[in-house]
C-alpha cells in the first residue's frame, strides 16, 4: 500500500491519489481528459463496480454496503475559523448551506439535491471518509495526512482552496540550553538526549511527528499527546519542544518559543477530499463532485482577476490591439477585447477612440494600469 504523502515543506502540486500519481493507478480510474486548470485534481470513473462491503485498512473497520443509503454526504468542519471560512467559500460559489437549526449537525445545499451536509470535527471528517460514512469532505491538508495515515482510498480532489494556510512545525524555547540552537540538526546533536533521557516533544500529531523525525534520522525522541495550549508545555517542564500548527508565529514568540530551520513537517491549507470507493460505487457522487469542483475552480480563478476598462485613441482596432499586445501584462487571459467608441464631430459619426477590456491578475494590477497609460500616450 502506498503511504500518505510524506511530510515535506510544501503543499503538493499536481494530481494526487494519496501520494500516488494518477498515471500509476489501476485502469478503473483515469485522469479527466477535458481541459481543466492546473489546480483541478479530479478522477473519472472508467468502469463500474457493484455495491459491496469493503474492508478498510489501518484499523478503521469495515465499510458498510454502498446500498445502505442513497444520500451523498459531504463532511464540513463544525467549529472554528475553518468552519466559517468553508461556509463563506461555498456561499461565494452559489452553494449556500441551509442549516435550519444551528444545533443540528446535518444540513443541505438547495442547489445540490440529494446531498447531505454533516458538520463534524475535522479529524472525524477524515475518519468517516475512510469508514464510508461520508463521501466528500473539506478539511485541512494536515488533518488528511494525520488521520488518513496513507489510506489509498482518500483522493485529493482539490488541494489549493486558498484559505486555512498554516504549517506544522517544531518549536523550542528561546532560552536555556536551546538559546543557540537554530536548526533541526543542531537540536538532534545536543548531548543532553540519551535513551534514558530522550528529547520530549508535546504534540497532537502522533502520526506525522514520529514519522517525520524518523525520516530525519533523529534518535532518542519521545512524544506525549497533548491538546490545547501546547506553547505552555516547555515552560511547565513537561516537554522540551512542541510540534504544532503555526500561522503567524505570534503565539510562539509571546511564549518565548522559536521555530528552527528544517523543522517544518508540512505546509497546509483547506483541501477538498473524496472517498475513492464512493466515486466508483455510489451513484451520483461523481457528478456532484464534478459540480462542486467546477464551481470552486470558477470562483478561485475569478477571485484573483481584475477587469480593467480603458479608452484609447487609435486609427483602427487592429492598430490598438498591436500596441496592447506588445505589453505582456496587457494581453489578458486570451487577449484584449477591443470595441469602437463612436463620437459625433462636425456632424459625422466616427470611432476616434476604442474601448479596451482586459483581465489581469491581482498582483499585476498596478503594473498593468501603468503600462496601459503609457501605451495610450501619443507617440
Amino acid at each position: 500500500m502506498a503511504s500518505c504523502p510524506a511530510p515535506t515543506a510544501s503543499v503538493r502540486s499536481g494530481p494526487l491519489f494519496c501520494g500516488v500519481p494518477l498515471r500509476q493507478l489501476s485502469s478503473s480510474i483515469c485522469p479527466l481528459t477535458s481541459s481543466w486548470s492546473r489546480r483541478a485534481h479530479f478522477l473519472v470513473v472508467c468502469s463500474s463496480a457493484a455495491s459491496t462491503t469493503v474492508s478498510v485498512s489501518n484499523g478503521v473497520g469495515e465499510m458498510r454496503a454502498q446500498t445502505e443509503r442513497s444520500a451523498i454526504r459531504l463532511g464540513l468542519p463544525s467549529k472554528g475559523r475553518m468552519a466559517a471560512d468553508t461556509l463563506e467559500l461555498l456561499k461565494d460559489c452559489q452553494l449556500s448551506v441551509r442549516q435550519v437549526n444551528p444545533r443540528q449537525y446535518v444540513a443541505d445545499i438547495p442547489l445540490l439535491p440529494g446531498l447531505e451536509v454533516w458538520f463534524q470535527r475535522p479529524k472525524d471528517v477524515v475518519r468517516k471518509l475512510r469508514s464510508g460514512d461520508l463521501d466528500l469532505g473539506i478539511v485541512g491538508y494536515d488533518t488528511v495526512c494525520e488521520y488518513g495515515q496513507g489510506d489509498e482510498d482518500l483522493v485529493m480532489v482539490h488541494e489549493d482552496l486558498e484559505y486555512g494556510e498554516c504549517h506544522l512545525s517544531i518549536a523550542i524555547p528561546m532560552y536555556g540550553i536551546f538559546e543557540n540552537v537554530n536548526t533541526l540538526t543542531e537540536l538532534a546533536q545536543m548531548p543532553q538526549w540519551t535513551a534514558e533521557k530522550p528529547l520530549r516533544i508535546a504534540t497532537g500529531f502522533n502520526y506525522l511527528g514520529p514519522k517525520f523525525l524518523k525520516e530525519k534520522g533523529l534518535q532518542h525522541v519521545s512524544f506525549s499527546t497533548a491538546d490545547g495550549a501546547l506553547e505552555a508545555a516547555p515552560a511547565m517542564g513537561i516537554a522540551d519542544a512542541i510540534l504544532d500548527l503555526v500561522s503567524s508565529g505570534t503565539t510562539l514568540r509571546e511564549n518565548n518559543l522559536k521555530e528552527i530551520e528544517g523543522g517544518i513537517v508540512l505546509k497546509s491549507q483547506a483541501v477538498f477530499v473524496a472517498s475513492k470507493r464512493s466515486l466508483i460505487q455510489r451513484k451520483g457522487v461523481l457528478n456532484t463532485t464534478h459540480e462542486v469542483l467546477e464551481r470552486l475552480e470558477a470562483h478561485l480563478k475569478a477571485t484573483g482577476q481584475f477587469t480593467v476598462v480603458a479608452n484609447m485613441r487609435g486609427g483602427s482596432a487592429e492598430e490598438v490591439a498591436e500596441r496592447i499586445l506588445n505589453q505582456t501584462s496587457l494581453s489578458g487571459l486570451q487577449g484584449p477585447t477591443i470595441s469602437p467608441v463612436f463620437c459625433k464631430r462636425d456632424g459625422k459619426v466616427s470611432p476616434d477612440y476604442f474601448a479596451i477590456v482586459i483581465c489581469v491578475p491581482k498582483k499585476e494590477l498596478y503594473k498593468s494600469v501603468q503600462q496601459l497609460r503609457a501605451t495610450s500616450l501619443p507617440h
